[in-house]
């Protein structure tokens, strides 16, 4: 315990030490070192699917570099990076969980790179399917940290294998608040953030009180924000015989990381169109869809939802819509993959 609050006042002592201009600073992106212009940086940015990151946020920021225990070098915000030495000491000294960061900030630049390459490789459509748009990633902040772990001196950083662990995330995610971190990719959560359950991916909102609050609630930083009205709504999986419940999930999981592309659209009803959409024709038509993946099985869902009174995108605004139909389908060792949605 001695040592553990050695480490806090150290860290503590560099945090004061950096926001009064020390001069030993953080190297900062572009190998400089320069006083932090932090006074443009709002830690409660929205980043997402829908909300660019800020011009002139890249040019704001400091960050520093380090090297992780697999070689990586990352890059982090300097706020966040000092606030994250404090919960890695406090998890090794008090949980014996030892964490690492497996990433933090990506350039637009960088993402550009990444869409560019799927691209090329294969194809525009699996490109913005599987890659973040450059711009709209909350990675490009530097304060989104992937965090992952060592156990019995290996590292354990493949997502599969995370997932496997959850009384060790349940811990980690127990202290987040207390130095301004959120859990931000929540579960059942999908249609309002975009994306799917990351035990791994915490956010930096350098408030203790406000990360608190979230956490409490168990909300997203869209919510507490009042980006996204967030209501109640139906989920029925129905009474299939082709498919397991928790394969019907995974495949609602993507219809709800979708429809966060819905602008201001509130969400009433999703529900799964029974084991009749699974036909020899609506087969043959998402492989026509989606060539030289040889999908074996079809999943509908239908969504009730409504519509904003503006800018609602493609959609007609105030609007109640009514069994609006997705469509996925996979291949015989293949994930669920969203390939047609509308009427």
């Amino acid at each position: 315990m001695k040592k553990l609050v050695l480490s806090l006042l150290i860290l503590a002592l560099t945090i004061a030490l950096a926001a009064c201009g020390a001069e030993n600073e953080p190297e900062t992106a572009d190998g400089e070192s320069e006083a932090a212009e932090t006074d443009g940086i709002d830690y409660l940015v929205l980043v997402n699917k829908l909300n660019p990151l800020p011009e002139g946020w890249e040019d704001a920021i400091e960050t520093v570099h380090l090297t992780n225990s697999v070689g990586d070098d990352v890059e982090v915000e300097a706020k966040a990076y000092a606030a994250y030495e404090l919960l890695k000491a406090d998890l090794a000294e008090n949980d014996g969980i030892e964490v690492e960061l497996d990433s933090a900030r990506r350039s637009i630049a960088a993402q550009q790179q990444i869409m560019d390459e799927f691209t090329e490789r294969f194809g525009a459509d699996y490109a913005k399917k599987t890659v973040a748009q450059p711009g709209y990633s909350e990675h490009h902040t530097g304060i989104a940290l992937d965090l992952y772990f060592r156990l019995d001196d290996k590292d354990i950083y493949e997502n599969e294998d995370m997932v496997q662990y959850p009384e060790i995330w349940e811990k980690i995610h127990a202290k987040l608040a207390g130095y301004g971190f959120i859990l931000r990719y929540l579960e059942d959560k999908e249609h309002i953030t975009g994306y799917g359950y990351e035990p791994w991916h915490i956010r930096y909102v350098d408030d203790p009180a406000i990360a608190q609050e979230i956490m409490d609630k168990g909300i997203t930083l869209e919510e507490y924000l009042g980006a996204v009205s967030a209501v109640d709504f139906d989920v029925d999986y129905g009474d299939s015989s082709l498919y397991t419940l928790d394969e019907l999930k995974d495949a609602a999981v993507q219809v709800k990381c979708q429809y966060a592309y819905f602008p201001g659209c509130e969400l009433h009803s999703l529900r799964y169109a029974g084991d009749e959409c699974n036909s020899e024709d609506n087969i043959k038509w998402l492989n026509e869809l989606d060539p030289g993946k040889d999908y074996v099985q079809v999943a509908e869902f239908l969504t009730d939802f409504h519509t904003a009174a503006e800018d609602s995108g493609s959609l007609e605004p105030d609007t109640e819509y009514t069994d609006y139909q997705w469509w996925l389908a996979r291949a015989e060792d293949g994930g669920w993959q969203l390939l047609s949605w509308g009427y």
